[in-house]
This record gives structure tokens, sequence and C-alpha cells, in this order.
């Protein structure tokens, strides 16, 4: 029991003991990310797991465009997560229109990413985390 009291003291004497480490979001790296119809420019992006990332997404088309990636929007910590569709699946950009989705990736591996609407046409690519 005495050791338990010692615990709890030391967590409320020390200051962000037993607290998770924060996101430095004000220092995330912006890697850019531009969608024409039908292609996204670059088709391939790569992160380091672990690090912060301001992902930019301009839509330079004439179309509404996604950029629907399931399972590495799974694979990620999200400062906002409302950027992202009600699924949490994909991110809507319409003409003209620009986003910025601010994450950490955890899990390294590789990810599809497609347009939900346009894939059909080549609007595809994939994502790496090393």
């Amino acid at each position: 029991m005495l050791v338990g009291v010692f615990a709890c003291a030391l967590a409320i004497a020390v200051p962000g003991a037993g607290a998770e480490p924060t996101v430095d979001w004000a220092n995330a790296q912006r890697v850019d990310l531009v969608e024409v119809d039908y292609a996204f420019q670059p088709n391939h992006l790569t992160f380091r797991r672990d690090r912060t990332y301001q992902l930019h997404v301009e839509n330079r088309g004439h179309e509404l465009h996604e950029l629907t990636a399931p399972d590495f929007f799974k694979a990620v910590e999200l400062r906002d997560p409302s950027v992202l569709n009600q699924d949490g699946t994909e991110l809507v950009v319409k003409p003209g229109d620009q986003k910025d989705l601010y994450l950490v990736p955890l899990q390294p591996g590789r990810y599809g990413m497609r347009c939900a609407d346009h894939d059909w046409a080549g609007m595809t690519g994939d994502i790496t985390v090393d």
C-alpha cells in the first residue's frame, strides 16, 4: 500500500509523469499532394514512422476529388480527424480548394491511395511508411 501511495505522489509531483508525450504539430514537415483530373502528383508518398507531417492536398482539377486511403488513415494519429469524411476513410477536396491534414504515421507498411470517384481513370497511387 505504501508503494502505491508513493507512486501516486510521484506522479503528482513530477510534471508529465505518466502522461503521453505531446505531438509537436507546429513543426510538422510539409508534404504536398496535388489532385488534377485524373491523377495524383506525385502518385507515391513516403513518410517516416513517428514523425509529424502536414499533408497539404490541393485540388487543381475541375472535378471534386478524394484522397481515399482507409488503411493508411487507420495507421496514423491525426491532429483533427474531422477533416476526413464521417467514416474516416477519405479526404474530400472541392475543385480549387486545398486542405491540410496533420498526421503522425504509426505503422510501417505500404498503403494504397485512390480517388474513389476516378480510380477507374487511373487516379491511384501508394503511400509508404518506413
